[in-house]
């Protein structure tokens, strides 16, 4: 096992920073980080703390670091559901409904879907019944050929984005599950190249301000964005690690069709 300042330096190197610059964000002597990276001084765990929060590590990394350095992890990891997060829960479930009749997820680390709005069944249809069995991977879901991959129609632009989205996301919060779904389905191929302007004519919402995802059912066609939200200032891990993609419609026919899809959903209930 490494020790704290083994793994403190790893992430250091990770955010690309020189043992002075992280002296200087953390407010310490760049001997002492020094001191503390070699092993030769033993941080106490607020130094620790302080340390990481000018490294962004992530909760769950921080909690290892604890470990590392003989403290008690101090975040917890409560589920969504549960008594002790009710009340995030309860805010998530209330952006949701609010987002209706558009499709809204909630996402873990991992890509899985926590929780979801009813707009999103209206992506569900001849989907593989093994691909929408708990915890359905919104990455499986979107790529795979027998989920919505066919149905995309600028699926090599999509993966582009989503390539580079989890690229980043790696970088700052590694996960070999999430790198291995990445190898499986966004590794580039010889012919494709890494995402870098996504500036396709026709493509583009409000001149390359983001990305549409363009879908196709039958004869319609759906033009997507999406926004991502996450908790602010989290103490627990479940909430360090969710996101709340909200999908809007890019023109007025998508708009009309999750309006109408919206209406029906509520008739038949």
């Amino acid at each position: 096992m490494r020790t704290v300042g083994e793994m403190l330096r790893h992430w250091r190197h990770r955010r690309r920073l020189s043992q002075l610059d992280l002296a200087i964000a953390a407010d310490v002597s760049a001997r002492h980080v020094s001191l503390v990276e070699t092993g030769k001084s033993n941080p106490s765990a607020d130094m620790i703390l302080r340390l990481a929060d000018q490294l962004d590590i992530p909760l769950r990394e921080r909690n290892r670091l604890l470990l590392a350095a003989g403290f008690a992890p101090r975040y917890a990891e409560r589920p969504l559901t549960g008594d002790a997060l009710a009340t995030a829960g309860d805010a998530i479930a209330r952006v949701l409904r609010a987002h209706e009749p558009y499709p809204a997820v909630v996402l873990d680390r991992r890509w899985n879907i926590v929780m979801a709005n009813r707009a999103i069944d209206a992506f569900l249809v001849d989907v593989a019944p093994d691909l929408l069995r708990p915890p359905i991977n919104i990455l499986r879901l979107g790529l795979e050929g027998r989920g919505l991959a066919p149905r995309i129609v600028n699926l090599p632009e999509v993966r582009a984005v989503l390539r580079a989205r989890i690229s980043r996301q790696l970088v700052v919060a590694p996960d070999a599950e999430l790198h291995a779904i990445y190898e499986e389905l966004l590794a580039p191929g010889p012919e494709e190249q890494p995402a870098r302007g996504f500036e396709e004519p026709g493509r583009s919402i409000g001149s390359e301000v983001t990305v549409a995802m363009i879908f196709r059912f039958g004869d319609v066609e759906l033009r997507l964005f999406s926004t991502t939200t996450t908790f602010g200032t989290p103490m627990d891990i479940t909430l360090d690690e969710i996101s709340i993609e909200s999908y809007y419609p890019a023109d007025a026919e998508t708009a009309a069709y999750f309006t109408k899809f919206g209406a029906d959903v509520l008739a038949g209930e």
